[in-house]
């Protein structure tokens, strides 16, 4: 990697602005009336639906409303990449905060400060979410990019390679996480902000792939998968980067061509340690859309191998062969060891017979 302080490194500061892009959150009474519909009908719906065993085919439903809705208003429709967008594209609860944070860090040098994340990179799947839209910077402003020293900013998405937009000239980054720990920390974090059913009924939905408005993990985790040769594409291991923060920083700075010192490297990777994110926990958070409700933590725990918080040890051996067969049905080679922590008890034989 070349070690050359690019000059408008030391311009950042003072070029990007502080209030290019103002976040505001919806009106007081919409929030009051979100929070009214949320807790005083929704949250007894479910529970009552949960108790007689169909709370899973109100989410189904939902699923299905969800994927009719991208179908017809896919955010990106008609956006065109240029060499100037890095899209950040992470299934949910799988290090997507974490990734842009490497991201955006490596493209100002590590020296970016920010009122949000969202006030510096667009999230485009928020034109379907509601109350949500207008809560990160629009993908038409070019501001951020037009600043950064590397001529670039990233772009999230939840969004499967399918429902992307492909251009040579952009740049992408996909990251793969453990399942197991995919669906424990999904759990906590949506749970503090929407009634959510049982935790056997949120296994059932997920392994089935009516998972809120994401879809199936393997299908996603396939489609990453499939496109890893391509020379714009980086495909990463949540598993490997958490063992090795400064190589995947070092190898992320190699992909983009950042132009970045020794010491720019060793700022981005004090910004995106976990502590150092935990600390500014609020610049990631999600709006308070409930006014009474308690702020939802984006940075819980980040770690790999948790699931036993949630899943017994049988549970997840059954969720290590349903999505290793459920990998194999799509007809996807993608080393499913390489990505995830096997639970006890599985060997080559019982990975064969549960793919069967």
């Amino acid at each position: 990697m070349p070690a050359v302080c690019n000059h408008r490194t030391l311009q950042y500061t003072l070029l990007m602005p502080k209030a290019a892009f103002t976040r505001r959150p919806p009106p007081l009474p919409a929030r009051f009336a979100m929070g009214v519909m949320i807790d005083g009908f929704m949250r007894p719906m479910v529970r009552v639906m949960d108790k007689f065993g169909r709370a899973d085919r109100m989410f189904q439903g939902m699923r299905k409303r969800q994927i009719k809705q991208l179908a017809e208003n896919n955010p990106f429709k008609g956006y065109i990449p240029t060499e100037h967008d890095v899209f950040v594209a992470v299934y949910i609860k799988s290090g997507t905060n974490w990734t842009m944070q490497i991201a955006h860090q490596l493209l100002t040098h590590g020296k970016s400060e920010y009122e949000h994340i969202h006030s510096v990179v667009p999230w485009p799947d928020t034109k379907l979410m509601g109350l949500l839209r207008g809560y990160a910077i629009p993908l038409e402003d070019d501001s951020v990019w037009r600043a950064s020293p590397e001529q670039k900013r990233v772009i999230k998405t939840h969004f499967g390679w399918d429902d992307l937009p492909h251009s040579d000239k952009a740049r992408y980054i996909f990251v793969i996480r453990d399942p197991k720990d995919v669906f424990v920390s999904s759990y906590f974090f949506f749970g503090n902000q929407f009634p959510l059913p049982s935790v056997d009924t949120w296994y059932k939905l997920f392994c089935a792939g009516d998972f809120m408005m994401f879809g199936s993990w393997a299908k996603s985790a396939a489609g990453y998968w499939a496109q890893r040769n391509r020379p714009n594409v980086l495909l990463l291991s949540f598993k490997a980067m958490k063992k090795d923060l400064p190589g995947t920083v070092r190898k992320m700075a190699d992909f983009l061509e950042v132009k970045a010192t020794e010491e720019d490297l060793r700022r981005v990777c004090e910004k995106s340690s976990f502590e150092y994110m935990k600390r500014i926990d609020d610049k990631f958070g999600v709006w308070k859309m409930v006014p009474w409700s308690t702020p939802t933590s984006m940075m819980r725990k980040g770690t790999q191998g948790g699931s036993s918080e949630l899943l017994s040890p049988e549970r997840q051996r059954e969720m290590d062969l349903h999505f290793m067969a459920e990998l194999k049905r799509l007809g996807s080679d993608l080393p499913y060891e390489e990505f995830c922590d096997l639970s006890p008890g599985i060997d080559d034989r019982t990975r064969r017979a549960g793919a069967a």
